[in-house]
């Protein structure tokens, strides 16, 4: 049950369900019987960052969960560790709650992964998988990465892995952009985060078993999106990702970091919407190919085929000596194209 009364508006409800023992806090927007769109957050996120998301999508026929997950924002922090398993175990209780029935689940960073744990142990749920910057395994690289973020905060504390994390997850020209307005945002991260709930969910991971050898398991539509300067979960994760799901593509985001859904989530949401609508009318073709996103959220068409191998820096050789003389330029990651 819920433990307050939600929205009078048909076309949204706010609350708190109780789901196995655990007070969930949730946001859910648009038409009950619409095709239903659930955002699952990253680590120090919670539901508010889907607003715009969700507000958009309804407006275009569906209707959009967002919820904070256990140990994140207005939901339960247990004292006591928290298992990795119990985060899609509780989405589940939370669709059942909800009398939801079948999502499309799109899941960022954190998020991603929980995303992948539960399209693998409850298929039937999921009508399509969306999994941004995310990983199936911990590589070395990542690995690492986890070690110096968890010592940092339960060493120096939460202002800390703030101020490591909006340079890892955004780029230059977003944080010049958002320098003045940094500390009220932090302190808005320090607000809706708990110390020791982030150190449980981190502390998740210490028993996590690598979901590389079921990820055959999940048979249905998947899209998958990395940043094309993401150097927190690089294109070494989503690769893995691509040859061992049957049925997905993989899109590349241009000028894009590890928090693409917030520096550019008009861009982000164009190829949610795109992958929706494909799924909803049977024209999805997860045929392992490599797209990259146009640059422009109201751009046709809004992906191009990628030519060459996206793990790779530079996608053509140059040609000739005269190229070779030429001045050095980048190579876009639009098909190969210079810029």
């Amino acid at each position: 049950m819920t433990s307050r009364s939600p929205s009078t508006s048909e076309a949204g409800r706010s609350g708190f369900a109780n789901v196995n023992g655990h007070r969930i806090r949730y946001e859910l927007q648009g038409e009950p019987g619409r095709p239903l769109v659930t955002f699952i957050n990253g680590l120090t996120q919670n539901a508010d960052l889907w607003t715009a998301y969700a507000a958009t999508l309804s407006e275009r026929g569906y209707r959009v969960l967002a919820y904070d997950m256990l140990g994140q924002a207005q939901s339960a922090k247990p004292v006591l560790g928290i298992e990795f398993t119990e985060h899609a175990d509780l989405l589940a209780g939370l669709l059942d709650r909800l009398q939801a029935g079948r999502t499309h689940l799109a899941g960022i960073s954190f998020g991603g992964v929980v995303a992948l744990d539960f399209a693998i142990r409850h298929p039937q749920k999921v009508a399509g998988l969306a999994v941004m910057s995310a990983f199936a395994e911990l590589s070395p690289q990542l690995e690492l990465l986890g070690n110096v973020m968890y010592e940092g905060l339960t060493q120096c504390g939460l202002p800390y892995l703030q101020s490591m994390l909006y340079p890892m997850n955004m780029s230059s020209r977003w944080l010049a952009a958002n320098r003045a307005r940094l500390p009220a945002m932090m302190r808005g991260g320090y607000i809706s985060n708990d110390l020791y709930a982030l150190q449980n969910l981190m502390e998740s991971f210490i028993r996590f078993e690598p979901l590389t050898p079921r990820l055959k398991e999940i048979r249905g539509p998947v899209l998958l999106m990395n940043g094309e300067h993401d150097f927190f979960t690089p294109r070494e994760c989503h690769e893995l990702l691509r040859r061992e799901l049957p049925n997905c593509r993989l899109v590349i985001i241009q000028h894009a970091y590890h928090a693409f859904t917030v520096e550019l989530p008009d861009i982000t949401l164009r190829q949610l919407h795109e992958f929706f609508r494909a799924v909803d009318e049977r024209r999805w073709v997860g045929d392992g190919s490599v797209w990259v996103a146009a640059d422009r959220a109201d751009a046709t068409p809004h992906v191009l085929p990628f030519h060459g191998d996206h793990t790779r820096a530079i996608q053509l050789p140059l040609a000739s000596a005269a190229a070779r003389r030429a001045p050095r330029r980048t190579v876009a990651a639009t098909g190969g194209r210079r810029r």
